[in-house]
């Protein structure tokens, strides 16, 4: 089963970390200061869908497997990441993996 990695990404401050909890029903940190998140907060979850009960009864199987979307929470970007600022480079080898 293949899962859709999609990061949250933005500047400082903008919600990045409260949408990540409402995606997720997770509780990830939330402050009123830039970098309180600093290492990635990671969430899964599973896509409902009503018809895989039904197509599971047309083709007559028991095994039932969901979408599945993982979310990624990444530090905001800031000006100057290509020279140091922030995460800086460390950010870019964050996102490479996200779809």
């Amino acid at each position: 089963m293949a899962t859709v990695c999609s990061g949250i990404i933005g500047l400082p401050n903008v919600g990045k970390s409260t949408l990540f909890n409402v995606l997720t029903g997770g509780k990830a940190q939330i402050a009123s200061f830039p970098f309180s998140t600093i290492s990635p907060n990671v969430g899964t979850v599973s896509v409902p869908d009503n018809r895989l009960e039904c197509l599971a009864r047309v083709t007559n199987t028991n095994i039932i497997t969901p979408a599945v979307v993982q979310f990624v929470d990444v530090a905001g970007l800031v000006k100057g990441a290509h020279q140091g600022e922030g995460l800086g480079n460390e950010f870019l080898s964050r996102i490479r993996s996200i779809d």
